[in-house]
């Protein structure tokens, strides 16, 4: 068996726009890969054809020496675009294998060491932006079975954050908590906009909350920065997002600057090598908390993961998404007691529509972190899509 081509399709999905990719083979075997990049679909898109002729002609079995080769051949190294890229071929590759093989992309990875992942919910509170509001959507995504909840509730704060805001994030947080009680993770996002005493006044606000983490208080290039928060506070730190390799989490890691890691598989290399980080984060004692707010192929691939990884604790999960979700691909997504159950298909246990993903074509989306308007993260015809009184079994 042979790559003979790599084709990318862009599908619009309000908040961003999903990159995905085929890796065609000569056999009839093709394999799916997501390389989502918000605001850079475009880029990401055209990153992944160049990859192309590192892979054509080449058997897709070799999936690290493809890896391998095209990391050290760029030279450039790492950074956001290419990782993704090569995230996104990396898992159209393993999918093919499984595919061929028949067996799931898990069992190919040593198999599975659970059924079953813990997930955590975003975008449930969309658009609330009173403390009543976010209270009243909480305890409608706690109704679904969600047993975890991470929203940011700092506005348009950057840098430093006024009295009267930090007092009106916290008054959001209290009634979040108050809503859905002492037994449901809370876990607030920061999207890593806060200079160093800022962070640790916010983290000291939320000590009295008794949060699961403070995820990104700092920018993601800064680790100095963030180990110096989380040495002098008293609530766990997430990070990690926003880095792209191994290099990267090492240097995170030896800087012992945060509490639990959260690669993104579409960002970070792939499969293989979110494998690499979550081993050497288990040497640290530190378990992985994926990033994964973007489409269903990457949520097929965290899934995967999930399964063999021992140190893996919460995944990520769009409470809600587009209505076309259902239509662009077959994804099935079980969601039973807070938790996605592990698909047991080939490959990744998923594949896309390409007739439907051409009826929405690429739009351009902006940032929304430093306007206020971050709440807008979901359509107003959004989709409860993760829990079991909506079921995504695909259509025929």
């Amino acid at each position: 068996m042979k790559v003979t081509a790599i084709e990318t399709h862009i599908c619009h999905a309000w908040r961003t726009n999903w990159v995905f990719v085929r890796v065609l083979t000569d056999d009839g075997i093709h394999g799916v890969g997501e390389a989502t990049l918000e605001y850079r679909e475009q880029t990401v898109a055209q990153a992944c054809k160049e990859l192309e002729r590192y892979l054509v002609g080449r058997d897709p079995f070799d999936i690290e020496a493809f890896w391998h080769d095209t990391y050290r051949d760029v030279y450039w190294r790492g950074g956001p675009v290419l990782m993704s890229a090569l995230s996104a071929v990396e898992m159209a590759l393993w999918d093919i294998k499984g595919k061929a093989l028949d067996v799931p992309v898990w069992q190919l990875l040593g198999g599975r060491v659970r059924d079953r992942v813990p997930c955590y919910a975003n975008g449930w509170f969309a658009p609330a932006v009173r403390p009543d509001e976010f209270a009243e959507k909480a305890r409608v995504a706690v109704a679904q079975g969600f047993r975890g909840l991470k929203w940011d509730p700092f506005g348009s704060a950057y840098m430093n954050i006024g009295k009267r805001e930090l007092n009106d994030a916290m008054a959001c947080v209290q009634a979040v908590v108050e809503a859905v009680g002492p037994d449901v993770d809370i876990l607030i996002e920061g999207h890593g906009r806060f200079n160093v005493p800022t962070a640790i006044r916010i983290a000291q606000r939320l000590e009295e909350f008794d949060i699961t983490w403070f995820e990104e208080p700092v920018p993601p290039d800064n680790l100095d920065a963030l180990a110096e928060v989380k040495q002098r506070v008293r609530v766990p730190i997430a990070a990690g997002e926003r880095l792209y390799s191994r290099w990267d989490f090492r240097a995170l890691l030896q800087r012992g600057a945060a509490d639990y890691v959260q690669p993104d598989v579409s960002h970070a290399g792939g499969i293989g090598e979110l494998r690499k980080i979550a081993a050497m984060a288990e040497t640290y004692n530190i378990a992985i908390c994926p990033h994964n707010p973007s489409g269903p192929v990457a949520n097929a691939a965290t899934l995967q993961l999930a399964a063999c990884t021992t140190n893996f604790f919460l995944l990520e999960t769009m409470s809600n998404d587009v209505p076309h979700r259902r239509e662009i691909s077959t994804e099935q997504a079980r969601f039973e007691a807070g938790a996605l159950l592990i698909p047991d298909g080939p490959g990744l246990g998923i594949d896309l529509r390409i007739d439907e993903i051409a009826k929405h074509p690429y739009e351009p989306r902006n940032l929304r972190h430093y306007t206020g308007a971050l709440t807008q993260i979901r359509p107003p015809d959004a989709v409860s899509y993760f829990n079991p009184e909506t079921s995504n079994t695909p259509k025929k």
